[in-house]
Parts: C-alpha cells; sequence; structure tokens
C-alpha cells in the first residue's frame, strides 16, 4: 500500500482530529477482523503466535486483540518474548559478521525455556513467566505464573515468534500472526519515505524514551537491525495465517516531532540513508500528540497510553 504525503498533509490541515480518529477506526477494524478469525479457531487452538519486525506495534497489537477477544466472551493472556532474553553476556553472545554483538539473533533468547512454557500452556499446565529488565540488560528475579483455563487463550508476541523452532513448540493448531509497517509513502509519484524508515523511526524514539538508549546508538545498528530481519523474520512470514499491516497514515506527522538524527560518523552504515530519513522526514506537516487516543498503537513508541509494557 502506498499512501500520498500531500493528500496526507491536506488532511492533517483541514482536519487533523477527524483524520487521527479516522486511521485509529481503521485498525481498530483489522484488529477486529482478526481477533474474530482467532475466536472462531479456539477449539483448536489456545496459543497465539504474533511476529514481526522491530518496530511493527506488536506489543500494542497483542494488548487491542486481547480486548477485543474478551468482547467475544474471550480471556486472554499476553506474553512479550522480549522477556525471555537471556542476560547479556559479551563471551557468549552471537555476533555479526563484524564481530558485533547480534541483538537480532534468536540465540539471545531462552529457547528451551521458552518452548518449554508453549508447550506447558498448550497443555494446560502453569509456567511461570520471566520478566527483563532492558535499563540492567538482564533478567530480574520477577516473575509472574500463569496457566490457562477454558476459553482461555494466550498471545505470545515476539520478533521471532513464526520461527520454525517457535512454532513446532506449539503444535500444529497455533494460531500466526504477523504484523508490519508496510506502506511506503509518495511524493509526486516516487517512494519519499518508505515503510521501513516508519518503523526506525518508531524504534528510536522508543528505546529513546523508554529503554535508556539514545538515539545515535539505535541508528548506528540500524543496518544489523535489518540484516536481522531478512535472515531470522521475513522468511518466515509467508507462514502466517494473519497479516496486518500497522501504518497509520497521520502517524510521521505526528513522530517527527520526537525523532532527530543526531551526528554520526560517516564510517556507519546506511550513514547516507539516515541522514535521507531525517530530510525527508520535514516534508510531512505536524500533527499534535495531544490528538492520539491512549490506546493508540502509536502509544507504545512515544508514551502516554492505557497500556502497560
Amino acid at each position: 500500500m502506498v499512501l500520498n504525503i500531500r493528500e496526507i498533509n491536506e488532511r492533517v490541515r483541514s482536519d487533523a482530529k477527524g483524520f487521527v480518529l479516522e486511521c485509529e477506526a481503521a485498525y481498530a477494524q483489522k484488529v477486529d477482523d482478526a481477533a474474530r478469525k482467532i475466536a472462531g479457531g479456539i477449539k483448536k487452538s489456545n496459543v497465539v503466535l504474533l511476529s514481526g519486525p522491530s518496530g511493527s506495534g506488536k506489543t500494542t497489537t497483542a494488548h487491542k486483540l486481547a480486548a477485543t477477544l474478551e468482547k467475544y466472551g474471550i480471556n486472554t493472556h499476553s506474553i512479550s518474548m522480549d522477556n525471555y532474553f537471556k542476560t547479556v553476556n559479551p563471551d557468549t553472545a552471537p555476533r555479526t559478521s563484524d564481530g558485533k554483538i547480534d541483538y537480532e539473533s534468536p540465540l539471545c533468547l531462552d529457547i528451551d525455556l521458552l518452548k518449554e512454557h508453549i508447550a506447558k500452556l498448550a497443555e494446560g499446565e502453569e509456567i511461570l513467566v520471566p520478566k527483563f529488565n532492558f535499563t540492567a540488560q538482564k533478567r530480574s528475579e520477577i516473575t509472574k505464573p500463569l496457566k490457562l483455563m477454558g476459553n482461555e487463550i494466550v498471545i505470545i508476541e515476539g520478533i521471532h515468534a513464526l520461527n520454525d523452532v517457535i512454532t513446532s513448540a506449539a503444535g500444529g493448531h497455533g494460531v500466526k500472526l504477523y504484523i508490519s509497517s508496510r506502506s511506503n509513502f509518495e511524493l509526486d509519484g516516487e517512494i519519499y519515505f518508505k515503510g521501513t524508515w516508519t518503523r526506525i523511526v518508531r524504534r528510536t524514539i522508543r528505546d529513546e524514551r523508554f529503554r535508556g538508549t539514545k538515539a545515535d546508538f539505535t541508528l548506528t545498528i540500524w543496518d544489523s537491525i535489518r540484516n536481522g530481519e531478512k535472515a531470522y523474520i521475513s522468511p518466515f512470514k509467508n507462514k502466517a495465517d494473519i497479516i496486518i499491516n500497522s501504518t497509520h497514515p497521520y502517524e510521521v506527522n505526528m513522530l517527527k516531532t520526537y525523532f532527530h538524527v543526531p551526528e554520526l560518523d560517516k564510517s556507519v552504515k546506511r550513514y547516507d540513508e539516515i541522514n535521507m530519513l531525517g530530510k525527508h522526514i520535514g516534508v510531512f506537516g505536524a500533527v499534535s500528540e495531544t490528538l492520539v487516543p491512549k490506546d493508540s498503537l502509536l502509544r507504545e513508541f512515544i508514551g502516554g497510553g492505557c497500556f502497560k509494557y
């Protein structure tokens, strides 16, 4: 799907509030469609595996799916695979071809524990869900007990949720859902702002505001993030039962207020593209954060929302 920047800017100028609400309603409809499909198959599976590349809005979508499924009489629980990250050990962490820690690799996860937990949940057994402290970069001692009862499902979300090693633990009946910001933005007939740019803007803002990571670091590892997506996520997306495009047409207009490109060393991979991103985001007319609903997917990245992350 390609969105027209001039048309978006005109909608923003003429009725920003109405445009925002229209975009939010369209996304809510996508979630509702997915919820009805999941509800229809609950007798076959109590596990939903939700995947997508970094910055897709997986966590909020999991929350919104849960809220929607409850309207259909299904109790839900959500688990973020981020909480299964191992405490970072530089001596054993997976590395990229240039020797840097490969934070996108599934080997950064405690795969054995995750598989064990998925299998137990599918069989109605209790597990203790772990908690990862991103600021300290290590697993917390805090755990949360979880056991699925009748007419309950669990939504497990993470970038590797559709990886074969994960889906095999859920058996053949796990519902597989893929989410990503898939829309490009065009200006005067040419692609001017890529869907992948939307995701790196989202992630950069979130990491700086809530994960103790400065923009220069996130942008510096962008090439590694993209390589990880191509290696570990894209090969499995076509196995999804449901695909959701998480792009909100007004979002770049709003996110531009929080995004900046710091001065980077010219040796940084994608240096030219990063600076182009910083320049191109300027053509979007501004939308105030105050217009963004508290339950919006975009609150996952800017804060102030009604969901806990």
